[in-house]
């Protein structure tokens, strides 16, 4: 069983990790460039938050919105 786990480790350290690893490195010569990831999925949030804000305004303008209070049992 002891193998069993040493080969789950030797995957994710020896080969799932490795890019990681590269980027932990390269922080300390460029911080931008190491935190890529993190800015794209921040550029992706921002592009679906804006989205979902024009989705929100189209819906609110064509009075499909239902903002009764009463829409749901347990606001009445």
């Amino acid at each position: 069983m002891k193998a069993f786990f040493e080969g789950i480790q030797t995957l994710f350290v020896d080969f799932l990790f490795k890019p990681l690893d590269w980027l932990r490195a390269l922080e300390l010569s460029n911080w931008w460039l190491a935190n890529i990831i993190s800015w794209a999925l921040i550029l992706v949030c921002c592009k679906y938050i804006v989205y979902w804000c024009k989705e929100l305004k189209k819906h609110q303008d064509n009075n499909e919105e239902n903002q009764d209070t009463t829409a749901h049992s347990f606001l009445s």
